[in-house]
């Protein structure tokens, strides 16, 4: 089983960069496909990126796409979400996810992971 842990979070200005880290404490034996959500208040929970076992292949909600790039240690046991060029609506709690075998390839769903992480701030000013 996974143990996920974000960190990275933090304050930022509008057009500046942030790099986000989600660790597995669990098996180093175990592959998992990862992915990244964010939740703002009031809001829905949000899909943002998600990367293949492999890392062959990396996928990215419109929103982010050209900003952000998901990626992962050759160990693959620790994922990471470098953010750039930030605008103050991608402030919102940022949450990794892992699907431990199989999958639809929905990627995009939420109950497509097996693990969530407790969760990283992300707060952008203007």
């Amino acid at each position: 089983q996974a143990h996920l842990v974000e960190s990275g979070g933090g304050l930022v200005q509008a057009g500046g960069s942030l790099r986000l880290t989600c660790a597995d404490s669990g098996r180093g034996s175990s592959q998992y496909a990862m992915g990244w959500f964010r939740q703002a208040p009031g809001k829905a929970r949000e899909f943002v990126a998600h990367i293949r076992r492999s890392a062959a292949n990396t996928y990215y909600s419109d929103s982010v796409t050209g900003r952000f790039t998901i990626s992962r240690h050759n160990d693959q046991n620790t994922v990471y979400l470098q953010m750039n060029s930030l605008k103050p609506e991608d402030t919102a709690v940022y949450i990794c996810a892992a699907r431990y075998r199989g999958g639809s390839g929905r990627y995009w769903e939420e109950v497509e992971y097996d693990y969530w992480g407790q969760g990283t701030q992300v707060t952008v000013s203007s």
